[in-house]
């Protein structure tokens, strides 16, 4: 799309130089930051305060280790991101107040920062020859925070400028030296990245690649001195996300979950802003379907408040970015999306210094992977406040959607209301980004309270990216909703274990999605056909019906149901979802589950949760409730009707 549009000798006459480009307010234009809101103000100054004379975390090579030993990443990434955070808080207070006492501290920062062996994170190391373990500081790789940490510099340097100087007359000098060995060479003279997409791998290039492509633009275009250089880069980044974007699903839809929109869809956006800036509004394709459906997606899979649709590798609590999808909305020119972004900016009052990651904290949730705001997306946020509408703002919440290619259906009672009954459902295939063997899985929400929910994932380690992955319980399609489980065979993952005969329709009165489940099992679940049809009818029930043929008897199938409720089982025919605090003020939905008792006995067990990711979702336990097939028959039909009861 991008290269095509705007081939070399275009992007030629169109990108500003580097030395008239001046994308943001550096610290000596005073009078955009002196304007910023007060209380914004002073909340970066009180934090930067807090970091003043602080100790820079230690990194040390048997920490990195860890991941190596014991597969855990997060005991290194945590102090790695809180290095980065802490300096961006540092550089964005110093711009504020500009007297200098931030300086030493930011200067400390970059150093310890340009001394690290290593700017990625130990899980992603294994691109080296060498593998796992400590990195081989020979050989470059170039990960998502090695890109991230370039970036940072770099816009810490252009704000900056010659304040650092001050300090020391090199430490630019150094920034510069170390983001073109660690980003800037290896990326305009390789190809061989994987995320970069130029090599067939039989795979859809997934976030890794406009996130990358984003910071390594920044670099490009703030640090890059040699203007052919830095034109050859710009036109290779554009030709890299192209590999991202051409091959996008063309109904917007992130496979990889919502709460990955913001490395995917939002990544994308980045990557424009910086182009459309840098070309003086010459390069833009936001008048693009593609590029507006793949903004829209995150809007339109919100079930209410906080939670969202979390197919695939995502948590059911998502905090987006307010400004960046408030700013998506606006140059798209989508009256929806805008007031989905107003709403967040209310929800996490940008206006007083608030930020997505500062709403995730308080709402109990651990943070998803500890990764600080980028200083990269703060920027057009912090200018764009004072545009934002003072009037108050809905969450947009359609009522229908159907996402055709990644074959995902949202549906509800009424549009803009979290009231009465919501159910999404996804066919697909098992080899999505992310993936998790789910196919006719769904959700059902009551009043915006979870009831059947899918788990999400644990904390990511070694495990979670490995051969072992569908061993984790929340992988399994035993572990989602009705999902049969024939003789102890389940969905496996793959391509060609998909969804065939999928079709959909909505009226007024209802949504449905049905499909074919039987091609997600392999030849030893004996399962001819499994016909799935998911209504929703309006004000009244979501019903599952399934119609299924099997190739010859067989003595087991069971089906699962996984819930933040208190269940009562006591009633044969009808599981009772009861209300319960989940974690902080959250509670459970509550409604009914009718079911043939003459075919299915019913069980259930507790899911302890002990893992930090999952727990601050669904708090200390979830309920598996399993029906279980008391004579299976080869043919047969089955009907599951939930009420708000």
């Amino acid at each position: 799309m991008l290269a095509q549009h705007f081939p070399l000798p275009q992007l030629h006459t169109m990108l500003v130089p580097r030395t008239e480009w001046q994308p943001y307010p550096t610290i000596h234009e005073r009078a955009p930051w002196q304007t910023l809101p007060l209380a914004l103000r002073q909340s970066y100054l009180a934090r930067a305060e807090a970091l003043v004379g602080a100790a820079w975390p230690s990194l040390p090579a048997t920490l990195f280790l860890e991941f190596a030993r014991n597969g855990n990443r997060r005991n290194y990434e945590i102090p790695h991101f809180e290095r980065r955070g802490m300096l961006g808080t540092l550089v964005i207070a110093e711009c504020i107040e500009d007297q200098g006492r931030f300086v030493d501290d930011i200067v400390n920062g970059i150093w310890a920062i340009c001394e690290e062996s290593f700017w990625g994170v130990p899980a992603h190391i294994g691109r080296q020859t060498a593998g796992k373990g400590l990195p081989d500081t020979r050989e470059v790789v170039v990960d998502l925070f090695a890109a991230e940490t370039g970036a940072l510099l770099a816009w810490s340097s252009y704000l900056l400028g010659e304040r650092l100087d001050t300090v020391w007359p090199l430490l630019r000098d150094r920034i510069q030296r170390e983001v073109n060995v660690r980003i800037l060479t290896p990326c305009l003279e390789r190809d061989d990245h994987s995320w970069m997409g130029f090599h067939n791998t039989g795979r859809r290039v997934n976030n890794w690649n406009p996130w990358i492509c984003s910071n390594w633009l920044a670099c490009t275009l703030l640090l890059e001195e040699d203007e052919a250089r830095r034109q050859a880069s710009v036109f290779k980044i554009m030709r890299t996300v192209d590999n991202f974007v051409d091959p996008y699903p063309l109904d917007g839809g992130c496979d990889e979950g919502p709460s990955y929109w913001g490395r995917a869809g939002a990544s994308l956006l980045d990557n424009l802003e910086l182009l459309y800036s840098a070309t003086d509004g010459q390069l833009q394709v936001y008048d693009e379907p593609l590029i507006q459906e793949i903004g829209r997606f995150i809007y339109r899979v919100q079930i209410e408040g906080d939670y969202y649709i979390n197919f695939a590798d995502a948590p059911a609590l998502v905090y987006p970015d307010a400004m960046l999808v408030y700013r998506y909305g606006l140059r798209i020119g989508d009256p929806q999306m805008m007031a989905h972004g107003l709403w967040l900016a209310e929800r996490q009052d940008v206006q007083s210094g608030g930020t997505d990651e500062a709403a995730e904290q308080k709402s109990g949730a651990m943070k998803r992977r500890h990764v600080p705001t980028s200083v990269g997306r703060l920027l057009p946020a912090l200018f764009t406040l004072h545009t934002l509408p003072t009037m108050p703002a809905h969450a947009p919440l359609p009522r229908d959607v159907w996402l055709n290619e990644i074959q995902v259906m949202v549906a509800r009672d009424e549009a803009g209301s979290a009231r009465g009954l919501f159910v999404a459902a996804k066919g697909g295939h098992n080899e999505e980004s992310h993936n998790h063997n789910d196919i006719g899985n769904f959700v059902i929400y009551v009043d915006g309270k979870p009831v059947i929910v899918d788990a999400g994932v644990e904390t990511y380690t070694a495990k979670t990216f490995s051969a072992q992955r569908y061993d984790i319980w929340t992988m399994q399609s035993a572990y989602h909703s009705l999902l049969p489980t024939v003789d102890g065979v389940q969905q496996l993952p793959g391509a060609d274990y998909k969804a065939t005969n999928v079709a959909y329709n909505a009226t007024d009165a209802q949504a449905q999605l049905s499909l074919n489940m039987a091609t997600a099992y392999p030849p030893a679940a004996q399962i001819q056909s499994w016909q799935r049809a998911i209504t929703l009818r309006r004000g009244q029930f979501v019903q599952i019906d399934d119609d299924y043929a099997l190739a010859q008897p067989v003595s087991d199938i069971t089906l699962s149901i996984v819930t933040p409720c208190a269940v009562d089982v006591s009633q044969p025919g009808v599981l009772h979802f009861n209300a319960r605090a989940i974690l902080g003020d959250r509670v459970s939905g509550h409604g009914q589950l009718h079911y043939n008792a003459d075919v299915f006995s019913v069980a259930t067990e507790q899911i302890a949760i002990t893992d930090e990711r999952l727990g601050g979702t669904w708090g200390d336990s979830l309920l598996r409730v399993m029906l279980r097939a008391v004579k299976p028959t080869p043919l047969g039909h089955w009907s599951f009707r939930f009420t708000r009861g």
